[in-house]
């Protein structure tokens, strides 16, 4: 295996790529038959409009080639990221968004090929080392014990629970300091 590089990306260097990172998306979330479990259109809208936030930050690894990516942003201090939280969002997380002391991880992805070998890891550390937020907020699809797993290895801790539709999945809220 070669050596992953990373590096930051300009909001324009981002939108320049969106189709790499929507073929990986697919990519990363193919089924075992090869099946389409995530939407490439789905990806390429919501990538659209999160690339326009204020705030937004984006990393990338390569070796040469695209294995990973990760993105994110200050979620709106009116409190919408935190929209559907089971039971009130705990009021110290509330605060943060209102302050604009959050960083919500939108996305983060490495191919299949790459997993366990610490690069979702670097590509974590690496988009918050630029934050000046207090705390770094998450939101996991479930089921997906991997990634769950993960971030409590990476020091993040649950929060709650989202339900943004009963028809969807349910989505748990995952959180750390970023004080040092």
């Amino acid at each position: 295996m070669t050596e992953v590089f990373l590096r930051r990306l300009s909001r324009w260097q981002a939108e320049a790529q969106r189709e790499a990172f929507a073929d990986m998306y697919v990519e990363s979330y193919r089924g075992a038959q090869g099946e389409e479990f995530h939407s490439r259109q789905g990806f390429l809208r919501r990538f659209a409009e999160h690339v326009q936030h204020p705030g937004f930050d984006m990393t990338i690894a390569s070796d040469p080639a695209l294995v990973g990516f990760a993105y994110g942003f200050p979620p709106d201090r009116g409190g919408e990221w935190w929209q559907g939280f089971v039971g009130g969002v705990p009021q110290d997380l509330e605060e943060h968004t209102a302050s604009g002391q959050v960083f919500a991880v939108v996305e983060l992805l490495v191919l299949p090929s790459h997993r366990r070998l610490g690069v979702a890891g670097r590509l974590q550390d690496m988009l918050l080392s630029r934050s000046d937020a207090a705390v770094a907020a998450v939101l996991v699809e479930t089921p997906n014990p991997p990634a769950l797993a993960a971030y409590r290895e990476w020091g993040w801790e649950k929060t709650g629970e989202v339900r943004r539709r009963p028809d969807r999945s349910v989505l748990e809220a995952w959180s750390r300091s970023l004080a040092e």
